[in-house]
């Protein structure tokens, strides 16, 4: 039996006991329906031979195949994960168009007495749902624009402002990465459509009438794209700015980056990039860096090269700028106590 979903936010209320992708790992690692546990029916080598004996030999003789891999594949997942599932377990299963993998594997789900449904569509028709949400409509929220120079802890202050019960949208974490050029993050980015996932489930969990507080980014958190309606929504809104003295900021950002500049060499190479930019002000930076003076690094490229930048970005959007929240610190207590104002002056305008 297929069931359909019409909207993102009936697709993740559905209802059913487990989600099961049954596409290959590699399809799955890409993107998937959040919660869902990832049960192939073809192994990522598997599709491929199944693939290349539809288009090289025949379509015919590819079923066939991929029906007996099929076959083992699902007999070896009742025999591990789904083992000790009771008679009343409830699964919804989903591959790529809701065709023939998660019908064949909910076919024999169903035979053996579980009430195993199919997604009417499959992934694609959840990525359309996805899109729907992204790229559809014009964004609803009532967005503020955490902004301020490079340094003055928006990222960590939107996470205390999250404990704090205020509404935010945390771009970097979704995207894994913390927006510049030295932001690369363990673990890596998502891919896009992941990215696009997690950002969609996100706007449908924030309530539209209260304010949320989304950090100033451009429109790529490193190589992830920000859909065109949420950039053009962050464009728009206005925003509030924090003010930290440059050493106060460099003793932040040093301690923030510290896995950073444990790379040395990984480093250098990034700072090699700046050099069309900013040309012999990077051997100054190198010889900092090689000396291990890491906040003084800090300290001169904000000076020579973020604050500048920022500068020249203020400069062509012209924002409008709805409070300025100027500290002396950015140590930890420092960062609680503004975090504290943040919120109370969000309280005062929702």
């Amino acid at each position: 039996m297929k069931t359909a979903f019409t909207s993102l936010r009936d697709l993740l209320n559905h209802g059913f006991d487990t989600v099961i992708d049954v596409r290959s790992p590699a399809e799955f690692a890409e993107d998937h329906v959040p919660g869902a546990i990832n049960l192939p029916a073809l192994s990522n080598d598997q599709r491929a031979q199944v693939g290349t004996v539809y288009v090289q030999i025949s379509p015919f003789k590819a079923r066939k195949m991929g029906a007996a891999m099929v076959a083992r594949n699902v007999a070896a997942h009742l025999e591990g994960p789904l083992k000790d599932h009771l008679g009343s377990w409830r699964p919804l299963v989903y591959c790529w168009r809701g065709g023939q993998r998660s019908g064949s594997f909910a076919s024999i789900l169903t035979q053996i007495g579980w009430r195993a449904e199919v997604v009417d569509g499959g992934y694609q028709a959840f990525r359309n749902l996805v899109h729907d949400v992204l790229y559809k409509d014009a964004v609803p929220h009532r967005l503020i624009l955490l902004d301020g120079n490079t340094g003055t802890a928006k990222t960590d202050l939107l996470h205390r402002l999250d404990r704090l019960g205020v509404q935010v949208l945390d771009l970097e974490g979704l995207a894994n990465h913390r927006g510049s050029l030295l932001g690369e993050m363990d673990g890596g980015q998502p891919a896009q459509k992941g990215f696009e996932t997690a950002l969609a489930c996100a706007l449908l969990k924030l309530d539209p009438t209260r304010p949320t507080l989304v950090e100033a980014e451009s429109s790529k958190v490193g190589e992830r794209v920000v859909p065109p309606t949420l950039w053009a929504a962050m464009k728009a809104a206005p925003r509030i700015e924090i003010d930290a003295p440059l050493d106060a900021r460099a003793a932040y950002l040093a301690d923030a980056y510290a896995d950073v500049s444990s790379d040395a060499q990984g480093l250098r190479t990034k700072l090699e990039i700046l050099r069309r930019h900013r040309g012999h002000l990077v051997d100054g930076w190198l010889g900092l860096l090689d000396a291990g003076k890491f906040q003084a690094l800090a300290r001169a490229l904000m000076d020579e090269h973020y604050d500048p930048t920022y500068r020249s970005g203020r400069t062509r959007h012209g924002a409008d700028v709805l409070e300025r929240f100027s500290v002396d610190g950015l140590a930890e207590d420092d960062r609680d106590a503004l975090a504290a104002r943040l919120s109370d002056w969000v309280a005062s305008v929702s």
